[in-house]
């Protein structure tokens, strides 16, 4: 047994022997890099992750998309707008009919009174709270503005601004951002309860939340419930992908843990509600619950209760699969579970729970919508913006664009497109008919209303902005403008010659034709223009001077060269429809030239005013030759091309236009103003192919329509000083008197009437001699 014993401690002895030579034979380097090395690797790789953590959290955060904002609606006593309309007016901008008024952005209705609750906004002058007031309608007016504490009577109220669009980043994600103490304490209730009850425990990771997830899915036989803290989940939605493997659940717990070990449970909690996806509205992505407030029930964060914030924290889950809108009992269920896990933690009373479960969703109903309302006007915007803004800051910094857009005026523009359209094509048994339009402000040049086709929600070519066609008719104002500026030559009853004429132009034989195929010889001036001779026009234009007649169109505002062509004289020039309304703009300006815009100001995410684009006004054409041109523009409308509008609109409206056709009936054209609005209409096709349209059958009825849903004031002439009335006898173009029988009365810039006196003065003084002084 002693020699046994003996024999196997040799052996332990022996073996022990062994494995020391044995590891005294593998190289120290092979330890190290077997050891060491995986232990750098980690250490490094965690460094790295550190330092994309605090990059990434202590940087920009989030691109925040830039929103756009149409002109708001500013109501005044004597505002034309009936009880309907405003009621229009606040249903746009999504105000929920609450009778107690229990949040901003609700009103209530009797009859012709409205109490209204409107939402604070900051303009480009001053921040503006929220008001209570009480607006009465009388006789399709607005009567009065009160406020409803104290009747204090409010002069002019500026209504919040209707959201028209945004530009998103490339992701197109989309947020309101919130601090924590604007959260409601039930959401932050509602969410610890549901997704991370031991949040301000753990220290990014929760074994114990792992395992009480585990238990609950095992006891209701299905996923009920996740393990993931809300670190880890901001995590996995702030920096990795949704992809489901061990290598990113591995950096999801990894970067959770740097990320409570540098920043404070209330950091990681804000940014979490901040970035939370809550849904999805075409190519907009819902983030946050700030949005998500907005988004699915039309109020801000802190108006919610708590049937509406456990409805929020209820799409924390699953957002597409608990989609109000389209599956609303799976939304209802998912809500009470909420309420129910509340009501667990004794967070909230059962008789609370219980009243809450009872409530209606309550969500606000959304059509599905385009990133943009209205495509057209929104590519004008950024096109303006470009100038001072580069593409990232229109899609990260959350600047806020107040533009000159007119909803309502948008509206009645795309209404009467569509209509005119369908109509024409009806009627006339012809298709692909196209249509742009825009329309402005008369005093300002504020673009209010811009289409770009027949489909305006279609974001592709903007033929407002984009096609040039050739403009016809409408450059005459130019031409007789030129003429009237030198009133020693010209006035509004000048004899001009309308007889056919043939001559080179652009080396080829030019012989143009008048529109009905007739030569009228001798007529006035304003005759010349009423009817739209092409004739006696060209020969106008060639007497003032071609060279003059394109100086007056650069000083309408046509930037673009023109060639000195004598055909340019009958519209042998190609412009885009916002170029035609910059020069016609002018004339509606009495001479003053404005530079069309469509943005008033850019705020930034903080609130503070970045630019504003003020009014330029200059003085380009002389204001009495501009007056002049106007009442032949008036008389176009009663007595000649455009006197089918006021089978539309009231006769004392006085609106003043032109129309404008092209070869072929290729182009249909028409610009004009009543006393608020300039507009210009284009109807085509993009094939350049005939329409069989003129200006008055075509452009003319849409602009009539939108003119008799959106004009409010008639056009009213100031005349300058320089200006005369006089007495002038239809027949003989001279001088008369009230008392002739043919006799009207025209504008003259002083000292250009004519001189001598018409046969019918005398005989009108015979005829008021005194009874008995033949006897005499």
């Amino acid at each position: 047994m002693k020699r046994k014993t003996r024999n196997n401690s040799g052996k332990r002895v022996l073996k022990r022997d062994i494995r020391s030579r044995y590891w005294r034979g593998v190289p120290k380097l092979l330890i190290f890099l077997v050891l060491v090395i995986p232990l750098l690797i980690l250490l490094l790789y965690v460094g790295y992750l550190d330092s994309t953590v605090k990059r990434l959290f202590e940087g920009k955060r989030w691109a925040i998309p830039a929103h756009v904002y149409a002109s708001p609606v500013e109501l005044y006593a004597g505002l034309p707008l009936t009880p309907a309309g405003f009621e229009s007016v606040v249903q746009r901008l999504r105000y929920r009919r609450d009778p107690s008024l229990s949040t901003e952005g609700t009103y209530d209705r009797s009859g012709r009174q409205f109490r209204v609750k409107t939402r604070s906004f900051r303009f480009w002058d001053q921040a503006q709270p929220g008001h209570g007031i009480m607006v009465q309608f009388s006789n399709g007016a607005v009567q009065s503005i009160r406020e409803l504490n104290g009747g204090r009577n409010i002069a002019i109220l500026r209504m919040d601004p209707a959201q028209i669009g945004s530009f998103y980043p490339a992701h197109n994600e989309d947020r309101v951002l919130v601090k924590l103490d604007q959260v409601p304490k039930t959401l932050i209730q509602a969410l610890l309860a549901t997704e991370d009850r031991d949040f301000y425990a753990h220290h990014g990771i929760s074994l114990k939340a792992i395992a009480r997830a585990v238990f609950a899915n095992i006891r209701a036989g299905s996923v009920v419930q996740g393990g993931s803290t809300i670190t880890q989940q901001l995590a996995k939605n702030f920096y990795l992908s949704s992809d489901r493997e061990w290598g990113r659940k591995v950096n999801e717990a990894l970067i959770a843990i740097i990320l409570e070990t540098r920043y404070s449970k209330d950091e990681i909690l804000e940014t979490y509600l901040n970035e939370i996806f809550l849904g999805q509205e075409g190519r907009r992505a819902i983030h946050g619950f700030g949005l998500a407030s907005r988004y699915y029930f039309d109020r801000s964060l802190g108006d919610l209760e708590l049937h509406q914030t456990a409805l929020l924290v209820g799409l924390v889950k699953g957002a597409s699969y608990y989609d109000p809108r389209r599956q609303p009992e799976r939304a209802r269920q998912r809500r009470n579970l909420v309420i129910d896990g509340m009501v667990a933690l004794e967070l909230i009373t059962p008789a609370q729970a219980e009243s809450a479960k009872q409530k209606p969703l309550e969500v606000s109903y959304r059509g599905r919508r385009a990133t943009t309302q209205y495509p057209a006007f929104m590519d004008l915007v950024r096109r303006q913006l470009k100038e001072q803004y580069r593409d990232e800051d229109l899609t990260s910094e959350g600047l806020q664009i107040l533009t000159t857009l007119e909803v309502p005026v948008q509206e009645a523009l795309e209404y009467n497109a569509a209509r005119t359209l369908r109509d024409l094509e009806k009627s006339n048994r012809t298709s692909q008919l196209q249509i742009a339009g825009v329309v402005t402000s008369r005093e300002g040049g504020d673009i209010v209303a811009l289409l770009g086709g027949r489909d305006p929600r279609f974001a592709g070519l903007n033929r407002a902005l984009d096609i040039q066609r050739l403009i016809g008719s409408l450059v005459k104002p130019a031409v007789y403008l030129t003429a009237l500026e030198d009133s020693r030559r010209y006035n509004v009853v000048t004899e001009l010659d309308d007889s056919g004429i043939r001559m080179q132009s652009g080396g080829k034989l030019w012989a143009p034709r008048n529109f009905d195929k007739r030569e009228h010889g001798p007529v006035s001036l304003h005759q010349a223009l009423t009817n739209s001779y092409n004739l006696a026009t060209i020969r106008l234009g060639l007497d003032v001077g071609i060279g003059r007649v394109v100086k007056t169109l650069h000083n309408l505002g046509i930037e673009r060269d023109v060639a000195k062509y004598p055909s340019i004289l009958l519209g042998a020039l190609e412009l885009s429809p916002l170029e035609v309304t910059q020069m016609y703009q002018t004339l509606a300006g009495d001479g003053f030239k404005t530079p069309l815009r469509a943005i008033r100001s850019v705020i930034a995410s903080d609130g503070t005013p970045l630019q504003r684009y003020p009014l330029t006004v200059t003085q380009t054409v002389d204001p009495a030759a501009v007056f002049l041109t106007n009442v032949l523009l008036q008389n176009v409308m009663r007595e000649g091309t455009g006197r089918s509008v006021y089978s539309m609109i009231p006769r004392h409206y006085n609106v003043a236009g032109k129309t404008g056709t092209t070869n072929d009936l290729r182009d249909s054209w028409f610009a004009g103003f009543s006393g608020d609005y300039l507009g210009v209409v284009w109807i085509g096709r993009d094939d350049n192919k005939p329409t069989g349209l003129t200006g008055s059958s075509g452009a003319l009825r849409v602009w009539s329509r939108l003119m008799r849903d959106a004009s409010k004031q008639p056009v009213d002439l100031i005349p300058p000083e320089s200006i005369e009335w006089v007495w002038i006898d239809r027949k003989s173009g001279l001088r008369a008197d009230e008392g002739c029988k043919n006799a009207v009365e025209y504008p003259f810039i002083s000292g250009s009437a004519p001189d001598a006196v018409a046969p019918c003065v005398n005989m009108s003084k015979e005829e008021s001699k005194p009874w008995y002084e033949d006897w005499f």
